[in-house]
């Protein structure tokens, strides 16, 4: 089965293509260890074919829904970004996350991955509800036994070469 996000540009001119894609729940659902569970997302892609290269720029505007870091509640997080990404022909691996080098013989290009990417880097670090818009029962519970669980590592993680000097004040 060909993946809606793969891209056969033998047949295209040498110039600049766009594409549109509309991102939602199935997009993430096939990409295994997804950090977000459902979105509404449209993408642009403007694909400039030349000679030896495709540069591939990528624009991203919607709403994705991942968990709040307070209280790990589902809640909806506008994003907007862009990537691009340039494929060139080659046998040579690249380090560059932007390069990506496809096989000579390639017909096509699969972005979806590069798609997935542009919109993990246009999350915020810490995705989290405003203030007193969390589920406060989940956000006690989790201070309750995170403390709970910190107070006793640390008291069995102490080397007792060092549990001397816990007295010295």
């Amino acid at each position: 089965m060909i993946s809606p996000y793969t891209i056969p540009f033998v047949g295209l001119k040498l110039g600049q293509h766009l594409f549109d894609f509309t991102l939602d729940k199935t997009f993430f659902e096939s990409l295994p260890y997804s950090l977000v569970d459902d979105g509404k997302l449209v993408v642009k892609l403007n694909l400039e074919k030349k000679e030896t290269m495709l540069i591939a720029s990528f624009v991203v505007k919607g709403f994705v829904t991942a968990p709040c870091a307070r209280c790990n509640e589902e809640m909806s997080q506008k994003i907007k970004g862009d990537l691009t990404v340039y494929f060139v022909f080659g046998d040579e691996e690249s380090e560059d996350e932007n390069l990506i080098v496809i096989p000579r013989e390639s017909y096509e290009i699969d972005v979806q991955q590069s798609m997935y990417e542009m919109i993990m880097l246009a999350l915020p670090a810490r995705s989290a509800h405003k203030k007193n818009e969390c589920n406060e029962e989940m956000v006690q519970l989790i201070q309750k036994y995170t403390s709970n669980q910190d107070s006793k590592e640390k008291e069995e993680n102490i080397d007792p070469r060092w549990a001397a000097l816990k007295n010295l004040n």
